[in-house]
């Protein structure tokens, strides 16, 4: 498990090599920023891997409270200590939004309410971008406003994780033999039916976006992973994880509660490059459908995040 670190920094200095290269970026300052950006990844392994969460887990309450709003800085003071722009107006910003968000359920009953307005104060806090800011950056190029998008994410799935404890949805950012083969099959089964639903409705045509054989693998292996640990994570854990046993409880009947979950995951992606997209709406609905099914069979997110990622990296390659 030790030696897991020691991979990720090194794939995140090379991927830092890269963008630099690419963006034109000075490496005397993407030096000064790096080591921000490995504690980061350091963070996000920690959200998705069960037994370092688990040790998290083990601590008081409070403890887990208080180590969360710890990680929520760090990552900040490196970076701004080492490009020379810290600010303590920033950095009181980030400890009380961190604050609330890691104490809200020592303060509040473990309840469904309490989880609903959990997700609206994360939701509104992330729409109206008061973080982003915080990160100050000498050069446009370099995104340190990233370092925020992915504290306030990971300190929110956390809280309801380590702190509140939500049960049965098996979160995690590999997924077992098992979980896999469900998420890929039904991945195929939605393949026939995103089609017909794409000619009915004129949503898009098939056509390679990437010449070679080489771009479009390799592109392919990085929106894959990249979507599976974040959006895909993101997404079937609130739409699959939370809303779908949500209402399955409330409405009384599981497919119902398949169903109703869906018609909202496909709501929300009406605001896909221009409002309203009606087009995009049966698409993103059956999607929704094809990810409770396989997060029912499951029961673990892991095998809906394969269905959704395998999803969205054929749609980049061969539509978008």
């Amino acid at each position: 498990m030790i030696l897991v670190f020691p991979l990720l920094w090194a794939a995140g200095a090379a991927a830092a090599y890269f963008y630099a290269q690419e963006r034109g970026i000075p490496w005397n300052m993407v030096l000064l920023a790096l080591p921000a950006f490995l504690l980061e990844i350091s963070f996000y392994y920690i959200l998705g891997a069960e037994k370092l969460r688990g040790r998290l887990e083990k601590l008081h309450r409070n403890g887990t409270a208080l180590a969360l709003v710890a990680a929520a800085l760090a990552p900040y003071v490196l970076a701004s200590l080492a490009l020379g722009n810290f600010s303590w107006h920033s950095l009181a910003w980030i400890a009380g939004l961190a604050f609330a968000s890691a104490f809200w359920y020592i303060v509040f009953p473990h309840e469904t309410s309490v989880d609903i307005l959990f997700l609206i104060f994360v939701a509104a806090v992330w729409m109206s971008r008061v973080v982003p800011p915080l990160y100050v950056t000498p050069n446009a190029k370099l995104p340190l406003a990233v370092l925020g998008q992915l504290m306030w994410f990971r300190t929110g799935l956390l809280a309801m994780l380590s702190v509140r404890g939500i049960p049965n949805i098996g979160f995690g950012f590999w997924p077992r033999a098992s979980e896999w083969k469900i998420g890929a099959l039904y991945f195929l089964g939605f393949l026939p039916v995103a089609a017909a639903a794409s000619w009915a409705t004129g949503f898009a045509h098939p056509h390679m976006r990437y010449g070679t054989l080489e771009k479009n693998v390799t592109v392919g292996i990085a929106t894959f992973f990249g979507i599976l640990w974040v959006v895909a994570l993101g997404e079937e854990f609130f739409f699959r994880g939370l809303l779908q046993q949500w209402l399955t409880r409330w409405l009384g009947n599981e497919w119902v509660g398949l169903l109703a979950a869906s018609l909202l995951f496909g709501s929300v992606h009406l605001w896909y490059r221009s409002f309203p997209n009606w087009r995009i709406l049966p698409i993103s609905v059956l999607l929704g459908v094809f990810c409770g099914l396989a997060f029912r069979q499951a029961k673990s997110i892991r095998a809906s995040m394969v269905t959704h990622a395998l999803t969205v990296t054929a749609w980049r390659i061969f539509f978008s």
